[in-house]
């Protein structure tokens, strides 16, 4: 059994998905510049299915990609979070570090806040060993998070196996962090 995760910093709450959470994310991944290093955006039916996807996670492992609410005033503002990565991927079984934040709230370091709090639970709660995170290796705003975070960049390039061949996003970046590394540098 497992106890439900919900952490907090200063400024955000990281918790469980809520239905009121879920226009608000259709809006964010109807954005194209959001979803701008992503096959394409995502209309509201393939939304909430990607919400469905987050609550189910966090039913089985007790924490996941949560929903982010800024404290100051209870709005939704993204994800942010720990989960599975996908099984088709060549560093498969591991656990990922990921986030997606409407644009509104870029450029305000809540991506780098929650991560920060997400490798805490990873490191600290969880036991983990090690975290990764991966993107399309143009999208820099990710890569500059994952550099925050202190996670280091693999020298080799990967093709993303869930895309096709000749799409111009599937050569992908790996970055990973151990606990080793993270507590050295706490």
């Amino acid at each position: 059994m497992y106890r439900l995760i919900e952490p907090q910093t200063e400024r955000l709450l990281l918790r469980q998905w809520r239905d009121a959470d879920r226009e608000p994310f259709a809006a964010l991944c109807a954005d194209p510049q959001v979803m701008e290093y992503f096959p394409s955006t995502l209309d509201r039916a393939a939304s909430d299915a990607a919400v469905d996807r987050q609550i189910a996670h966090i039913d089985a492992n007790g924490w996941g990609f949560w929903a982010v609410e800024r404290r100051e005033d209870g709005a939704f503002i993204g994800f942010v979070g720990l989960k599975h990565a996908p099984a088709e991927l060549p560093f498969a079984p591991c656990v990922e570090i990921g986030w997606r934040l409407a644009r509104e709230y870029w450029g305000r370091g809540y991506a780098v806040e929650a991560a920060r709090e997400s490798v805490r639970v990873a490191f600290n709660e969880l036991q983990l060993a090690e975290i990764v995170s991966f993107t399309v290796t143009q999208n820099a705003p990710s890569r500059k998070v994952m550099e925050r975070l202190q996670m280091r960049e693999m020298p080799q390039t990967f093709e993303h196996p869930l895309l096709p061949a000749d799409s111009p996003l599937r050569r992908h970046c790996l970055y990973r962090l151990t606990a080793a590394q993270w507590r050295t540098n706490q």
